[in-house]
Parts: C-alpha cells; structure tokens; sequence
C-alpha cells in the first residue's frame, strides 16, 4: 500500500534499482528480494521492519539513511559506510551477508546479531557492539580500535585481531582455537598442537 511517499507492506522483487531509482520515501514491512541497488543513493530514505534478500546493495550512499530493525539475508553489502546513517533507533539483523570494507566506524550497534557473515576489512573503530553476537563470522583484516566489545560472543568466528590493551572486552566471549588474535601485538609463538 502507498500513500504519499509511505510504501507498507510492499515486495519487490527482481528489480533493477541502477536502470529507475526506488523512490525516495519511507518503507515500513516492505520486502526486497533479489534487487540490485549496486552505487544507488539511498541518502535520506527510511526502512522500518523491513527484510532484503539476497540483494546487492554494494557501494550505495546512505547519508542520513534511517534503518530500523531491519534484516539483511544473504546480501552482498561491500564498501557501505553505516557511519553516515541515522543513528536513531538503528537497529540490523545480518545474515550470510558480505559486508568487506564496510565501515561502522563510532556507530552503536548493541546486542547486533551477525550470522555467518564476511567482515573482512571492515572497520569497527569506536563502536559499540556491546553484547553483540558474530556467528561463524570471518573478521580478516577488521580493524577494532578502541571499540566496545563487552558482553560481545566471538566463540564460532575466526581471523579477528582485537588489542585487549585497545578495546573494552569486559565478559567478552572468544574460543581458545583463535586465542592468537587476543594476543597477536605480543609477537609470540603459540603451539596450536599442545
């Protein structure tokens, strides 16, 4: 149902966002499944309790975006700058998405849930992700500085180097198979096979 600019309740699906534009506006229980919003602008648009499916949404600009318990299922989300996006009740649920290069840099994502998830190269830097839970995520090359990580399970996820000196890891959860990335800055060696 539409009204003014207000979608509810919509899906869309199989739609190329890069050949016409979704319309700026606000979307409450709308779905998106199988789009492409690859470089689309989505500055100043509002998601409310809305779900993508296996979208692409790589590159897109999300100045003053509002996303407000929204879910991402297998979406390929590489180079976003959450950063830019409307702090205000954001709230997001991942799942087998890529999010590679993604920034999130002094956001506040408490209690996030990131399922199986590839977060290479992202930056957490000043983040909150206090009481936050990453699945069987892959963190290689992520950058934790200075980032709330309290409460925070990391016990299924691999390849994160996190400076326990650098972040708040009070009650944190990790997995003594990848205890090295606690320990990585101390430059020593850990037999794996003891």
């Amino acid at each position: 149902m539409m009204t003014g600019n207000y979608f509810t309740e919509e899906h869309f699906e199989n739609t190329d966002f890069t050949q016409k534009p979704l319309q700026k506006a606000e979307y409450e229980n709308c779905t998106f499944k199988n789009c492409n919003f690859e470089y689309s602008d989505l500055s100043g648009f509002n998601f409310n309790d809305c779900e993508f499916i296996g979208c692409n949404l790589s590159m897109i600009k999300l100045h003053s975006t509002a996303f407000r318990d929204v879910a991402f299922n297998e979406c390929k989300m590489i180079g976003l700058h959450f950063s830019d996006c409307n702090e205000f009740g954001m709230s997001f649920r991942f799942s087998g998405c890529i999010l590679s290069n993604s920034i999130f840099y002094k956001t506040t994502l408490r209690k996030t849930f990131f399922d199986k998830c590839t977060l290479t190269e992202a930056d957490f830097s000043e983040c909150d992700l206090s009481g936050a839970v990453f699945k069987e995520c892959n963190f290689s090359g992520a950058v934790f500085d200075h980032t709330n990580l309290e409460k925070a399970d990391f016990r299924t996820s691999i390849a994160y180097s996190i400076d326990p000196s650098q972040n708040r890891l009070k009650k944190a959860k990790f997995s003594l198979s990848e205890i090295y990335g606690l320990l990585y800055k101390f430059d020593i060696e850990i037999d794996r096979n003891s």
